[in-house]
């Protein structure tokens, strides 16, 4: 395993400054940051800056694909039975066992039941949020119904009460 690089042990304020600053520079500017790392005390080289940019920017991607993908299949596949969560948590449970074997880490040093935890109270909060949001959908087209039916009895046009219905619904204007 390589050794650690001098930017990930820069002291969170100046990382901080740092994430930010590849960010708003678009990932370049790598000697104007290394010397103004270097204003701010912390003798960090242009290439350190830039492996530390690139390996930045790759999980920045990575976050942002992952994310994509994730509404994407929520959009075309839904997720009212929580098929998402599932395979996040076991996305999730395989990286963790990579790192841990990657790292040599000792299980015993870190509290996996912790994190565990941590994953499996937010799928439980999707999975409610997502159960909610079904029950709101169906409460909602049942109201519409009812109400179509009751303006039709009143005399309302066919055109008028589908426009109703879909006012009730959130589809149209």
């Amino acid at each position: 395993m390589p050794p650690r690089g001098k930017v990930d042990s820069l002291p969170k304020e100046v990382r901080a400054w740092l994430d930010k600053a590849l960010i708003e520079g678009n990932f370049s500017g790598y000697e104007l940051l290394a010397a103004e790392l270097k204003a701010k005390g912390c003798d960090i080289s242009r290439s350190g800056v830039h492996r530390y940019g690139k390996e930045f920017a790759e999980r920045i991607e990575g976050i942002k694909k992952s994310t994509e993908m994730a509404k994407m299949l929520a959009s075309e596949a839904g997720d009212d039975e929580g098929a998402l969560n599932d395979a996040l948590v076991r996305i999730l449970q395989d990286k963790l066992f990579n790192i841990v074997m990657e790292m040599k880490i000792d299980p015993a040093k870190i509290n996996v039941a912790s994190l565990s935890k941590s994953i499996a109270d937010l799928a439980r909060a999707s999975i409610s949020q997502k159960k909610f949001m079904a029950e709101v959908r169906a409460k909602s087209k049942a109201t519409a119904e009812d109400v179509v039916k009751e303006v039709k009895k009143a005399g309302l046009s066919d055109e008028a009460a589908n426009d109703i219905r879909k006012r009730i619904l959130g589809i149209g204007g």
